[in-house]
């Protein structure tokens, strides 16, 4: 936890420089003119204005599913910035966008609305997007041996098994992992 910290707080001070350098004009290749001038106007810029970024949120769920939020954010210090995203992982950066991201310990939105688990033709596990149908699959997990599987079990995958929370994804794979076929 403590060099993840640190290691966010020394790339938020490079991003801090970078732009810094940008809006001073110290980038290779451009010509400095007036430094004073632009040093001045930045500083006045940082104490009466916030800072603006693009924030991108991925947040990755455990049925692999990644939701995407783009949010402008404002802000007047780089401290209170990196606080507010401190349970984040930074991804990328450039000058104007910061991409974080966040194992979620919960599955999709998707599969808590409109998730069923199923077997398809060949036997393989499989999630789908509403009852099972070959045209809406989301995700496969592994090949079950349907000769050892009950017949109560068959026919529940058949017709397809509500997920509607994170217990009940984890609780099915548990229930048919036991009937897995060995490569």
């Amino acid at each position: 936890m403590r060099f993840n910290w640190v290691a966010q707080y020394r790339l938020g001070l490079a991003f801090v420089t970078v732009v810094l350098f940008m809006s001073i004009g110290m980038v290779p290749g451009i010509v400095v003119t007036g430094f004073a001038e632009q040093m001045e106007n930045h500083q006045d810029q940082q104490k009466s204005e916030p800072q603006q970024l693009t924030i991108i949120l991925e947040r990755i769920y455990l049925d692999g599913e990644m939701s995407e939020e783009v949010v402008l954010d404002s802000y007047w210090s780089i401290e209170n910035f990196w606080a507010k995203y401190d349970q984040w992982q930074l991804v990328d950066i450039d000058e104007s966008t910061m991409v974080f991201r966040k194992q979620v310990d919960d599955i999709s939105p998707l599969l808590k609305a409109n998730g069923y688990f199923g077997i398809t033709d060949d036997g393989v596990l499989t999630i789908y997007n509403g009852r099972p149908d070959p045209s809406r699959i989301i995700q496969s997990f592994f090949q079950i041996d349907v000769k050892k599987l009950e017949s109560k079990k068959q026919d529940e995958l058949i017709q397809g098994i509500p997920i509607k929370t994170r217990d009940r994804y984890v609780e099915v794979l548990e229930t048919f992992k036991p009937y897995s076929m060995q490569e």
